[in-house]
């Protein structure tokens, strides 16, 4: 197989040459719509194959004018391209934007089963256009990828990986309060809220999906059963995504790692009305970075009990009703949510959060967790609750990789592995502690990070005292002066 690394390269540098694409997101986008139906292909060797195996007959899901081996890479019987049935300028451009996006488009209208796979393809290219202007630059794209095989677990992991890596480099940029979040973080926060098969998972801010294929791997090795898996990828993983890049490849990002029907819906989040939320509505568990620093609108702010312009305040409310009974939660947010104003919006929110739910532990992440993925140095915390019951008391762990993190330092890890393992055992050390509500200032609910176990700083002189000790430093010099003159 080629070096996926050294084609996608290769493709960036075609897509930059092409006046229909403008940066990183477009190449991504687009790269992303030509592997995703190479990969359509290949999956479609592998269920025929396990028909014949099997003495089934296949129903190909295009009909063969829209299958990959016809129109974009047509081969000879020896296996080499086709070059005299090729398109390759204007006539490529045209089949593709005039018959084939239109054809799969049609799907979300001809298929009933809106968790088949055929639906799906019908919701993504009704999302997604094709940016490349060049018929060439795009017979180059469809000539690289087509030496890309995507039909053994080891092609998919290496797909599925560098995939990953290309997002992270889009989502790294901060924009609107939006972080990628490094897969180290979301490994930790999925094998500490260990969820189980047969339950529901949610992420409203899903991003490329990274908590949803995340948990999926996570829980595909515990299936046993058939009907386990077809739950499993059926019925388990739900994203929502406000912008059409971030849903297409959200969406995309699933189905690559195996999640075959992935329930992710192009919709504001935000735009739920939380009063009008019903048992039916939520979910088992909720993982979520939710967008931070961003301000909604005043028609927005009117679907939530506490009515605040700031984008994480409204979505941790989201998931607090989203949220079912008995479920179990993990939310990255930003640490001045422990400690706002108790009067303003966060703090109304903190209480509720305290008396309606279990707010059971604080994982307190070091500054550079997010600057190592190329964004801004924003301090964060994650929320772990459990709804159901009041907060009585509330476990902290303050995490220390030892090292100041950044691009070339990212989290990795192995750097959880003390929080994971005193995560069950709530144990005290020197990075963790125990704090019962009932001690926690009940004017100000103030329930910042105050590790205990760290000597306390040393109290800061008021400017009055400042001001007077260097009046006594200039009296002492004046006195040296007049001592060397005598």
């Amino acid at each position: 197989m080629a070096d996926i690394r050294t084609e996608f390269k290769r493709i960036d540098n075609i897509l930059f040459e092409d006046a229909g694409t403008n940066g990183a997101n477009d190449y991504m986008a687009q790269m992303s719509w030509i592997l995703f139906l190479k990969y359509l292909d290949d999956l479609e060797d592998t269920r025929k194959s396990e028909a014949v195996f099997h003495g089934q007959t296949y129903e190909p899901l295009f009909k063969e004018e829209f299958q990959w081996d016809t129109w974009a890479a047509p081969k000879l019987t020896s296996g080499k391209p086709d070059i005299s049935t090729q398109m390759t300028g204007d006539d490529l451009i045209e089949f593709v934007n005039q018959k084939l996006f239109p054809y799969l488009k049609s799907f979300k209208s001809t298929e009933n089963d809106p968790k088949s796979l055929v639906y799906k393809i019908g919701e993504i290219f009704g999302e997604v256009t094709n940016k490349i202007n060049s018929g060439r630059n795009l017979r180059e794209v469809i000539d690289i990828i087509d030496a890309l095989q995507f039909q053994t677990q080891d092609e998919l992991d290496q797909l599925s990986a560098l995939y990953e890596d290309r997002l992270k480099l889009m989502g790294g940029a901060g924009r609107s309060g939006e972080y990628y979040t490094p897969r180290p973080l979301i490994q930790a926060l999925v094998q500490a809220v260990d969820p189980e098969l047969g339950k529901t998972i949610y992420d409203g801010a899903a991003g490329s999906a990274g908590f949803l294929t995340e948990a999926y791997a996570y829980l595909r090795s515990k299936v046993e059963t058939s009907s386990e898996l077809k739950f499993l990828k059926e019925d388990t993983f739900y994203g929502k995504n406000k912008k059409p890049e971030p849903y297409l490849l959200g969406t995309m990002n699933m189905i690559l790692h195996g999640i075959e029907s992935p329930n992710m819906t192009h919709a504001n989040t935000l735009n739920e009305d939380t009063r009008a939320i019903q048992e039916k509505d939520r979910y088992d568990y909720i993982l979520a970075n939710p967008p931070f620093g961003g301000n909604e609108r005043p028609e927005v702010q009117r679907n939530f009990k506490v009515q605040t312009r700031e984008t994480a305040n409204l979505f941790l409310q989201h998931f607090m009703k989203k949220l079912r009974t008995g479920g179990e939660a993990a939310i990255v947010i930003k640490n001045t949510f422990l400690t706002n104003e108790p009067t303003g919006a966060t703090g109304k929110i903190r209480k509720e959060l305290l008396e309606g739910y279990s707010l059971h532990t604080v994982l307190d992440l070091p500054g550079g967790v997010f600057s190592a993925t190329g964004s801004t140095g924003v301090k964060t915390v994650v929320l772990f609750f459990r709804k159901g019951e009041p907060t009585r008391e509330i476990w902290y762990y303050q995490l220390n990789p030892g090292r100041n993190l950044g691009k070339t330092n990212p989290l990795n890890i192995n750097d959880f592995s003390d929080f994971l393992a005193k995560y069950k055992t709530r144990e005290t050390s020197e990075q963790s502690w125990t704090v019962k509500v009932e001690n926690i200032d009940q004017t100000t609910l103030d329930l910042g990070v105050k590790n205990p176990h760290e000597p306390e700083a040393e109290e800061l002189k008021t400017p009055e005292d400042i001001l007077e000790d260097i009046k006594m430093v200039d009296r002492e010099i004046a006195e040296i002066l007049e001592n060397i003159k005598l």
